[in-house]
């Protein structure tokens, strides 16, 4: 908590995290209607009155949370570099980039925006606040999700394959809101993982072969045969 030493810039920078920090708790633990202004303002220790110097309505107030989650969400989804680096290009670096994904959308930051999302789509205003920073959110999880692989996302396929981790991902975290589902989560990640392995391992082979075979190899490589020349004999 800040004190009557600190100056005062910091001591509302830290007043203003507080307010957010305590919108995702609320929203995550209680839902949409309980997360009011004056509920959030006791959970962080703050009047309502500073509460809405700082968010004037309810509405700035959760899209500012919704943005602080974007920048928390997109920081956790994949491991650091460190472990990226320790771990290879294998398997193992799959799944636990895999394993990254899936426990980003059981955080309490995604409970808190399936709370927004879900008020959102019966209302407009927020919905029109909401949908330009989650294709953002999107954009970024696929960026990062492609360069902790370390694949080539101009490919099509390994594009589609990436965007279906997070979409797994994504569905996991939902079935995760009522019951505990980590048991029959950890068997599908690693399923899946293995999967996306051999998939991208097969990817990578096709654009080795792209780059270095002729066009005449090419054709080879698409169709696996060519057809016999007009003056072949006939048996």
């Amino acid at each position: 908590m800040a004190t009557p030493h600190e100056p005062k810039q910091d001591r509302s920078r830290a007043t203003r995290q507080r307010l957010l920090e305590a919108t995702i708790d609320c929203l995550a633990e209680m839902g949409w209607a309980a997360a009011t202004v004056a509920v959030v303002a006791e959970r962080a220790g703050v009047s309502r009155g500073a509460a809405q110097h700082h968010f004037p309505t309810r509405e700035d107030l959760i899209t500012a949370a919704v943005e602080y989650m974007f920048h928390s969400r997109s920081g956790q989804s994949v491991p650091d570099a460190a472990t990226l680096a320790r771990l290879g290009s294998g398997l193992a670096r799959t799944e636990a980039v895999v394993a990254g994904l899936v426990e980003s959308y059981t955080s309490p930051l995604f409970k808190a925006a399936v709370q927004v999302w879900t008020h959102a789509a019966a209302d407009p205003v927020l919905r029109e606040r909401i949908v330009p920073l989650e294709a953002r959110l999107g954009r970024a999880s696929h960026r990062r999700a492609v360069e902790a692989l370390g694949v080539d996302d101009s490919d099509p396929v390994t594009h589609h394959l990436v965007q279906a981790t997070l979409d797994l991902a994504r569905g996991l975290g939902l079935a995760d809101l009522l019951t505990d589902d980590s048991a029959r989560r950890g068997l599908i990640v690693r399923q899946w993982a293995a999967t996306l392995q051999a998939a991208l391992h097969e990817r990578r082979g096709v654009g080795s072969a792209s780059a270095t075979t002729t066009p005449a190899d090419a054709r080879t490589v698409h169709t696996g045969c060519e057809r016999p020349p007009s003056n072949s004999v006939r048996s």
